[in-house]
């Protein structure tokens, strides 16, 4: 890669990220309707409540820069400083690519050109291991909520089919992570990726006792922002904790299953959080007000700021 089209690559992200959090902060209809309500419930909240949230925001991607850099370490040493910018700068591009598939594409230009391919690779792992502590957990949400919540019907066959999907989804990816042997073979499978059968072979690399530190720090995470979304629907929904606890989780795991896309991804999770929070007495504008609030701590800002940081940062391009 060239230093010209480097930099057209970091203005193009640059440019995309900042239409993308136009069109969603004020252009968009779902948004700017009601906008008005919206930003007087924000300033009711106190600073104290936005301080912690920025916080958690900011533990969030420390934990998952911190596992991202224990994945590299098979390739390359970097401080988490840098790892944590990777992150950010990750997050810019996922933002703007189908369920946040694009991360990967952010971090490893932080890495040396000639670990790039192989730490494509082994970030995967990290994904798979959010992805599979995401199915895991609210499977067994879903599961208990289908049983207890009065607005599920115990015996309705899509409950059973969505039992099943999520068992079998949950168990194929726990597989395919604790095996990663297992994934390279399936790359090697694909006429388009066999050639890079030697940059997979890093997935062969990592212990089971690493696989499993990983995953624990996966889980760290998402206990961290599920009670984000917990606060948040507390503080603007009136929902009680102990429903959003239960909740929570399977608004995860829909979001997770559904394929989204730049601007759908928050409509689909506030609509998912409004068809399972209403029977409760959630009121659907307070309920989307707390998923936009999620989405602006959690994605917007840290967005905004990759942005920046995939302009100003120092990207080798050449080995």
């Amino acid at each position: 890669m060239t230093r010209r089209t480097l930099l057209l690559l970091r203005w193009g992200i640059f440019l995309a990220a900042c239409a993308f959090l136009y069109m969603r902060l004020f252009a968009h209809e779902s948004t700017y309707t009601a906008w008005g309500d919206w930003r007087a419930a924000f300033a009711d909240a106190s600073g104290w409540f936005w301080l912690a949230m920025l916080a958690m925001a900011a533990l969030n991607w420390g934990i998952e820069a911190a596992k991202w850099r224990w994945l590299m370490d098979h390739l390359e040493r970097m401080s988490l400083a840098r790892a944590f910018a990777a992150t950010l700068a990750g997050t810019t591009i996922g933002m703007i690519t189908p369920n946040r598939t694009g991360e990967f594409m952010g971090r490893v230009l932080f890495l040396a050109p000639e670990n790039r391919w192989q730490g494509s690779f082994a970030t995967v792992l990290g994904s798979i291991a959010q992805f599979v502590t995401t199915v895991l957990i609210g499977g067994v949400a879903f599961v208990v909520l289908w049983w207890k919540a009065p607005l599920l019907d115990a015996t309705a066959w899509w409950g059973v089919a969505m039992a099943m999907l999520v068992a079998t989804v949950a168990g194929g990816a726990l597989l395919v992570y604790f095996r990663p042997g297992l994934l390279r073979q399936l790359i090697l499978l694909l006429p388009i990726l066999r050639r890079m059968g030697k940059a997979a072979q890093v997935l062969e690399e990592y212990s089971f006792r690493e696989l499993l530190q990983v995953l624990l720090l996966s889980i760290g995470r998402y206990v961290v922002f599920c009670i984000q979304y917990v606060l948040f629907l507390s503080l603007f929904a009136d929902i009680p904790w102990a429903a959003s606890l239960l909740i929570v989780p399977v608004i995860y795991l829909i979001t997770t299953l559904v394929p989204t896309m730049m601007l759908t991804e928050l409509g689909v999770r506030g609509s998912v959080a409004v068809a399972l929070l209403a029977p409760l007495g959630g009121q659907p504008a307070l309920v989307l007000l707390a998923s936009f609030g999620v989405w602006a701590v959690n994605l917007a800002l840290p967005a905004a700021v990759g942005g920046v940081i995939i302009l100003v940062a120092r990207i080798r391009t050449k080995a």
